[in-house]
């Protein structure tokens, strides 16, 4: 293919990012990208060198780097729409995934009522698809025109320009009257990384609460880390993981949410558990036959008082969330391990034990602990047909390492 004449800037300073955008969406962009799909990323010299023979340079550049990010995408949109969306690399990092944002956008459509929402901070557009997917109309709006055209350019890649309408402006001088629901996802990065105090959210956690409590029903996405303290008694809070791993933790307002309460829902199977009152604290004893581990939204929506409940059990430590009891209990909320050793934590003691059960695979894990599962499985030079798993942590404030295996409870 010959080169176009695409509209990328002149000179030899840096390319403007708009105009290097723009560029990717001409249909000379378009059959760059769609070239680059599967390119080899540690092949990326000799890559750029050949298409450089047929291609202006800036377009090879900001096509390379698009296809990076497309790659990188896949992990949280899917291949089917990574590779026809756009990204930036901060879009990528802080976008919802897609099973996540399917979710959400599930609880407003159950409402009834809800048809048209407006997303504050929008991003490059994750979850105003999953809402404009779920068939409700959206406003996205992001103060980033970069980010903004991202999020238009996606929208009409996935065919959803008649549902999604994106406005390039400050989130904060927005009117959200008339909407039936505001959605507001707060930029938690700056340029040193994660921002972990609420009130330097982007905009701040209190201008993000008093929006969502002056629409009819909200969702405020937040860190899962955040103190429970932040949390106003008029939000519904829930931890959301997917795989296992806690993804986010979102604010529900307004009607159809439970005020006060705290919920942990897992995908991919949905399953929720939640309390309106703060639960007693769990007793604490001695190590059972099994050792239940719950999911991590679980143990950042304070639940796991709730589990050791419904397993008549107990904590190995007031400061650890282990389970334990005596009798076997199913749940989707905790992975179950047979316990059979309990050893105070002794690195010479355990290669023995390993090495006396011809121990070839080891599953090492850790909770309370300082050390790290990797240089355990490195000191222990493995060998055998069996397998086991390790769990470092304390009991009764003492370091100390439980070894069993994976167990499923029948039920």
């Amino acid at each position: 293919m010959g080169r176009v004449n695409a509209p990328l800037p002149a000179g030899d300073g840096p390319a403007d990012p708009l105009a290097s955008f723009a560029a990717l969406r001409t249909p000379e962009g378009v059959a760059l990208l769609d070239e680059l799909r599967d390119h080899d990323p540690a092949r990326e010299l000799a890559t750029a060198t050949r298409l450089r023979r047929d291609h202006a340079p800036d377009l090879v550049s900001a096509a390379l780097g698009q296809a990076r990010l497309r790659q990188r995408a896949v992990a949280k949109f899917g291949a089917k729409d990574a590779y026809r969306m756009f990204f930036t690399p901060n879009g990528v990092e802080q976008a919802t995934r897609t099973s996540v944002a399917t979710y959400r956008a599930g609880r407003f459509a159950a409402l009834g009522g809800v048809r048209r929402v407006a997303d504050l901070c929008c991003g490059i557009g994750g979850d105003a698809i999953a809402l404009a997917r779920a068939g409700i109309a959206v406003l996205a709006v992001d103060r980033d025109p970069l980010t903004a055209e991202v999020a238009r350019a996606n929208a009409e890649a996935l065919g959803l320009s008649g549902l999604i309408e994106v406005r390039c402006a400050d989130v904060t001088g927005i009117d959200t009257a008339g909407y039936d629901a505001v959605f507001v996802d707060p930029a938690r990065r700056g340029g040193r990384g994660r921002i972990f105090d609420p009130e330097a959210y982007s905009p701040p956690l209190s201008w993000a609460t008093a929006a969502a409590l002056k629409a009819p029903r909200a969702a405020l996405k937040i860190a899962p880390g955040i103190p429970h303290e932040a949390i106003g008694p008029e939000a519904e809070a829930e931890w959301i993981s997917d795989g296992g791993d806690v993804k986010e933790a979102v604010l529900w307002y307004g009607e159809g949410f439970e005020a006060g309460s705290y919920r942990a829902t897992l995908l991919p199977s949905g399953a929720t558990l939640a309390t309106r009152s703060p639960l007693p604290a769990p007793p604490v004893g001695p190590v059972g036959r099994y050792l239940y581990e719950p999911d991590g939204a679980v143990i950042r929506a304070s639940l796991v008082a709730d589990i050791v409940a419904r397993c008549d059990g107990r904590l190995i430590d007031e400061t650890i969330a282990y389970v334990t009891s005596d009798e076997p209990y199913s749940s989707p909320y905790t992975s179950a391990y047979e316990i059979t050793d309990q050893l105070p934590f002794n690195m010479k003691r355990l290669k023995a034990l390993l090495r006396e059960r011809e121990v070839g695979v080891l599953t090492v894990k850790k909770r309370g602990s300082a050390v790290e599962p990797e240089e355990v499985r490195r000191r222990m030079k493995l060998a055998g047909p069996n397998s086991a798993t390790v769990l470092l942590t304390r009991v009764a404030g003492a370091p100390t390492m439980l070894i069993g295996r994976p167990f499923r409870p029948v039920g």
